[in-house]
């Protein structure tokens, strides 16, 4: 699938509580986002190039500079101030006199000419004299579509303050609703499930949510333009043989931190028994387990030099298990877990056997598939700090896909081993009564406020940029949520059968058991938060918003 060149204006205003910002929302007939708020943006029209002749500031070269691009910088400002006209009517140019046009300028009754397709950027700037000031926008952020989506775009976000007096509408083809609103106050209406907003929007919300000016915001952004990422093919090894990695395969993000120089001495692979050193003083192990619910098998990680703490020690597997005593020469002062599924704790009672190490975790709930085994000797509360040769452990209670979850935070290199809470390559399993939608992710929330630098997970590679990672999940849950709660409104009262073949009408009728499970958990967070309510064996929307 080709990557399209995207760019989008973040317009700002300030008000006496702070700076508020527009949104506009996508019609839900759109293959891309459907009902989500987002900024105006768009693709990068080829033609694009044709309106610099009509633009002030830096030069394409220097803009380009800024961006890591070779050249063409310059038409992605340009696209960003076209796809906001087309979206929004808000045109940010100035006239023949250096002074920023108003709502009544006449270039504004050529908006849907723009739109058509019928008028470019350059067209409109020579029919009414204006010049486009790219001093006015500085480079924000910079966000490439991950794999899956039906479209994917490699997106440059700028921002720039609204030109006063033009007044912001949608088209009503593309988007259906605008709104000026608080950064703080649309990541609370995402939280609660009133607003659909996606990644990148979510990450400029926060950005946006440090500053109580424009002005400030601006002179960070012109300060401080976004870190480049690799984006790149990268070099590693696959069953003996060199392979290039595509950006956003499950290995690239542990092949760029651990091979930064691209000299293709990573594994594309996760081949059980086999160590890997992810950071100083932390070995990743991982068990012969593999399977549907486990991937390629369960992640141990042993931390340490010459004593050794072991976190997660898998299943009772005396291969694993042995592997673990010879790697450590049988060294372990304590093992620490995160939560009690088979494939994760059974491990610890045979390694206590040999050892007489120290335990830590949380005892087993009441419910299947649980282990009966695990007999803590200290039950960590939330903040503790355990320490470990590679560094101290903060312990992080994250309830939700098990009640005793907990993920531990690494400090120094902020490596954040998060169990099954966060899994590489597929959505955690939310099973009631002890899986929980609502804690689920309040303790994703909770863990976007820790200094996290990458993820090591119970299951799969290193996954790097965090914020990213946990926002995508959040989005995921909370679209799926949205679909529930729509489908409450138009078939309620309805039973949890019912409800689940609307709700999940994309997903394969084979798993719609499965589905039905993640469907009762998001009914019961809705409970909590008062839109539903169950009498008998029938759900019923509340009609609370």
């Amino acid at each position: 699938m080709d990557i399209r060149p995207a760019a989008t204006l973040v317009l700002t205003r300030d008000t006496e509580d702070g700076v508020e910002v527009l949104l506009l929302q996508r019609t839900w007939d759109a293959v891309f986002l459907p009902g989500y708020f987002v900024f105006p943006g768009g693709a990068v029209d080829q033609g694009e190039y044709r309106a610099r002749a009509h633009a002030v500031g830096p030069e394409d070269t220097e803009i380009s500079q800024i961006m890591s691009l070779d050249e063409g910088g310059a038409d992605y400002m340009l696209a960003a101030v076209r796809e906001c006209f087309e979206e929004a009517g808000i045109l940010v140019a100035v006239d023949e006199n250096g002074q920023t046009i108003g709502a009544d300028h006449p270039a504004h009754g050529d908006r849907d000419a723009v739109f058509r397709g019928e008028l470019g950027l350059a067209d409109l700037c020579q029919r009414h004299g204006l010049t486009i000031p790219l001093d006015r926008l500085a480079y924000l952020s910079h966000w490439t579509t991950p794999p899956g989506p039906p479209r994917r775009f490699d997106t440059r976000f700028f921002v720039a303050a609204a030109p006063e007096g033009q007044v912001a509408s949608h088209d009503g083809t593309e988007t259906i609703e605008h709104l000026w609103i608080s950064p703080e106050q649309a990541l609370e209406d995402h939280r609660s499930g009133r607003r659909l907003l996606g990644l990148p929007t979510l990450r400029t919300m926060r950005v946006l949510s440090d500053f109580q000016t424009t002005g400030a915001l601006m002179r960070y952004a012109h300060a401080n333009p976004p870190e480049t990422y690799p984006s790149k093919p990268w070099p590693a090894t696959k069953k003996g043989k060199p392979v290039m990695l595509e950006p956003g395969a499950p290995a690239y993000d542990e092949a760029t931190r651990l091979d930064p120089e691209g000299e293709g001495s990573t594994r594309a692979e996760i081949v059980p028994g086999e160590p890997v050193e992810i950071a100083a003083g932390v070995v990743r192990l991982t068990a012969p387990n593999p399977g549907m619910m486990t991937g390629p098998g369960t992640n141990t990680y042993l931390l340490g030099h010459e004593r050794f703490t072991v976190l997660d020690p898998g299943p009772d597997d005396a291969v694993h298990i042995e592997r673990i005593l010879e790697l450590t020469g049988g060294v372990i002062d304590q093992v620490v877990v995160t939560h009690t599924h088979p494939d994760h704790s059974p491990a610890t009672a045979p390694l206590k056997a040999k050892t007489g190490c120290r335990v830590f975790g949380l005892p087993a709930p009441e419910g299947p598939s649980q282990d009966r085994t695990f007999a803590p000797d200290d039950e960590p509360e939330h903040g503790d700090l355990i320490v470990t040769e590679a560094g101290l452990l903060k312990t992080l209670h994250t309830p939700g896909h098990a009640s005793n979850h907990i993920c531990y935070l690494l400090e120094g290199p902020d490596l954040l081993f998060s169990g099954d809470h966060i899994m590489q390559g597929s959505t955690v399993v939310i099973n009631p009564p002890d899986g929980d939608m609502k804690a689920y992710l309040d303790a994703l929330y909770d863990l976007l406020g820790e200094s996290i630098g990458v993820i090591a997970p119970a299951h799969g590679f290193l996954m790097g940029y965090p914020e990213a990672v946990i926002d995508f999940l959040i989005t995921h849950r909370l679209a799926r949520e949205h679909k529930v709660a729509t489908a409450l409104k138009q078939h309620g009262p309805v039973t949890l059968k019912d409800l689940t073949t609307q709700a999940y009408d994309d997903v394969p009728a084979a798993i719609h058991g499965l589905a039905a499970r993640s469907a009762l958990a998001h009914l019961l967070k809705l409970e909590i938060d008062g839109r539903a309510r169950q009498k008998e064996e029938l759900w019923h929307a509340t009609g609370k918003t």
